[in-house]
């Protein structure tokens, strides 16, 4: 991928190691999540994964084409595929190459010289019964099951294990190929629904296998395999681009409640459309596709298990009403295109930039259809799921996520800086310039922070540093002296000093304490009602009482 930059990554290999050596991680965390020499040399291009799947035996094999352009002489590569899987064997130029392996990373030995700026290629042969999934997608793996007919239902769900899981590839987010195929070879009479668009049926005698072409960039553990007694119906939207192909894959005997349920769609489209941009891979088209797991947000084939149920599985998870107004998997995986799979975290410790937005894009769901009043009850309601027990950003260069409040937690960070925004359009315009700034790109928070601080006018480095890389919940401290009401910020990083908006007798004040020491406003009306505008995610201690 052309974003792949070469300082970046040699600075990111170079803190990693420190961190490494700082929290006590392994050998194996660092080849996982660093960026290698054996990695940082070499820019994906291509892949043309080829897999054969034999489903009474749990059993895959195949192969898959890299093709990569050379950003530096070097001749060792790191290619990861993790046990039980193997790899058979490896090919350049019709030569049988030799590897070594150290965990899960096998260091191959390339005999052509990798002159700088030429496109080359390898093939990487692999077989073996993947690692099963216990409890996908948290769980990662292949799912193995049975439909209500006895027919197979198998997926893939690999985003925190990785995709190495199950198929051979540069395992590090920084990297994604400009463009894959897909060939999946299945029994018949079984379908396999995998990213991008169909672009040929092959028919054998006792199987089938089919290509799955992906026009754009997409991150490794977005690939994915769903394999059943499928069925097919399809609509068009027209979005921003143009015409959408929005194509829907469901069991059979579930096809009446899926083009019912599916009707929520469209009201994403628009919805997110309207908040984050255009569809971002119009050219591959969008697809949702039912699994034997609750759902996933794989590029332009987005995985559905919500029971065609409104809310969480038919719960509310903010506990208002509102969240059972949509239905979640929809809404939260088919948001993810537009944060995880168009905009992608360049190392697992920002996953929040996945998690967050997209969290946040359910409340933004429900400002479009329904109003503020309901996107605020919304979003407030989840905070109740918020641990603070860690930091939402991890540690970076050992393929280490943070806190799970990289979802509600973050989510709510992201509200708070919308009200600081002069107003809501400045606001809007910010989600789609992220969307257009990133298009198609890896990025890290700084990049992220960067770029909202701008959008804002202001820097917002300390907000950020406050929700994401502490746990501390900033507290407005505040008392009545009279007619002044004092106030300040405790139980903050230094210099935080984030706007706030309160409530007096129902009027909205701005204020703006700072950590150091107490502000005064005056004039403060006899017996007045103090209130912090519930939209902050901020705890609040009266002095006064």
């Amino acid at each position: 991928m052309q974003n792949f930059n070469f300082l970046f990554l040699f600075l990111f290999s170079f803190l990693s190691t420190n961190l490494i050596a700082q929290n006590e991680f392994d050998k194996a965390d660092s080849l996982k999540g660093g960026l290698s020499e054996e990695r940082i040399w070499w820019d994906l291009k291509y892949y043309h994964l080829k897999t054969k799947v034999n489903p009474d035996e749990k059993y895959i094999s195949g192969s898959n084409l890299i093709e990569y352009e050379v950003l530096r002489p070097h001749q060792i590569m790191q290619i990861d595929l993790q046990e039980p899987m193997k790899i058979d064997s490896i090919l350049q130029s019709g030569k049988k190459l030799d590897f070594n392996t150290k965990f899960n990373a096998h260091f191959i030995k390339l005999e052509d010289i990798q002159e700088v700026g030429t496109i080359n290629e390898l093939t990487v042969y692999f077989s073996g019964n993947p690692r099963v999934a216990k409890n996908a997608p948290w769980d990662g793996g292949f799912t193995w099951k049975k439909d209500e007919n006895g027919q197979h239902f198998i997926a893939t769900a690999n985003q925190g294990i990785g995709a190495s899981v199950w198929w051979p590839c540069k395992e590090h987010p920084a990297d994604e190929p400009d463009s894959m195929l897909i060939s999946v070879n299945v029994p018949k009479p079984l379908v396999d629904v995998s990213n991008g668009r169909l672009r040929e049926i092959e028919e054998h005698r006792n199987s089938r296998t089919y290509h799955w072409f992906v026009s754009n960039p997409i991150n490794n553990y977005g690939v994915n395999l769903n394999i059943g007694d499928y069925v097919n119906f399809t609509e068009k939207y027209d979005g921003e681009k143009g015409i959408l192909d929005c194509s829907y894959w469901v069991l059979s005997y579930n096809l009446e409640k899926a083009k019912k349920q599916f009707q929520e769609v469209p009201r994403m489209l628009e919805a997110f459309e309207y908040w984050f941009g255009p569809y971002p891979f119009y050219e591959d088209s969008y697809k949702l596709v039912e699994a034997p797991y609750l759902g996933m947000e794989h590029q332009s084939s987005v995985t559905y298990g919500n029971e065609f149920k409104n809310g969480y599985r038919g719960r509310d998870l903010s506990q208002t009403g509102w969240g059972l107004k949509f239905d979640f998997i929809i809404i939260h995986e088919s948001g993810h295109e537009w944060f995880a799979n168009n905009i992608t975290n360049k190392d697992v410790a920002d996953m929040w930039i996945h998690e967050g937005f997209t969290h946040y894009s359910e409340n933004l769901f429900l400002d479009y259809h329904y109003d503020s009043l309901a996107a605020n009850a919304y979003v407030q309601g989840v905070r109740s799921s918020i641990q603070n027990d860690r930091p939402i950003i991890g540690e970076y260069g050992v393929s280490n996520e943070g806190s799970s409040d990289m979802y509600y937690k973050a989510g709510n960070m992201l509200h708070i800086i919308r009200q600081l925004f002069d107003n809501d359009e400045k606001w809007r315009q910010t989600l789609r310039g992220l969307n257009k700034e990133f298009y198609h790109q890896t990025v890290s928070t700084q990049e992220i922070e960067n770029y909202i601080s701008k959008s804002y006018g202001k820097p917002l480095d300390k907000v950020f540093d406050q929700y994401l890389r502490t746990t501390q919940i900033p507290t407005f401290t505040y008392r009545v002296l009279g007619n002044q009401l004092l106030y300040k910020w405790e139980n903050t990083v230094d210099g935080f000093n984030m706007p706030i908006r309160i409530f007096i007798n129902g009027e909205p004040e701005w204020l703006e304490p700072n950590s150091k020491s107490y502000q005064a406003l005056e004039n403060l009306p006899e017996n007045a009602e103090i209130l912090i505008d519930p939209n902050f995610y901020v705890g609040d201690f009266n002095l006064t009482e």
